[in-house]
């Protein structure tokens, strides 16, 4: 059985709501691994996510809609705990981990393709977690 390569990249998100481009990280994280592989990135968080997008400008739309679906105020039995069930529910929404193919070393994204790490209740310091598989 073969053994999986690990690593975390640690981030510091400045804003409540914010999606920080980490596709140079996984970029540099892939370059090291054989054609065949996959590579698995997932946050530990459940009030961040990870997304796959456009950049220009889409990252400020995104927190938006989000925004518009699940309003930070209502009327959530979560909210009488820590006040941040709107951010949970945009976490269970994105989703907290995305499976990306690498070919010669590199991420097999399409063109206009990065890879968001998405904060829902910051600024905060927060870990991602890759694996290679």
């Amino acid at each position: 059985m073969e053994k999986t390569k690990t690593n975390t990249i640690r981030i510091k998100t400045t804003k409540k709501e914010e999606l920080i481009d980490i596709t140079d990280d996984l970029k540099k994280f892939a370059e090291r691994v054989e054609n065949g592989s996959v590579l698995f990135v997932y946050t530990p968080h459940t009030t961040a996510g990870i997304t796959i997008n456009e950049s220009a400008g889409i990252e400020q739309d995104v927190i938006e809609a989000l925004s518009k679906i699940v309003p930070e105020q209502n009327e959530y039995k979560h909210n009488k705990i820590d006040n941040n069930a709107a951010a949970h529910i945009k976490s269970s929404l994105i989703g907290c981990s995305k499976i990306i193919p690498i070919k010669n070393r590199k991420l097999e994204l399409g063109t206009w393709q990065r890879v968001f790490f998405c904060e829902f209740d910051g600024p905060r310091e927060r870990e991602i977690i890759l694996m290679l598989l």
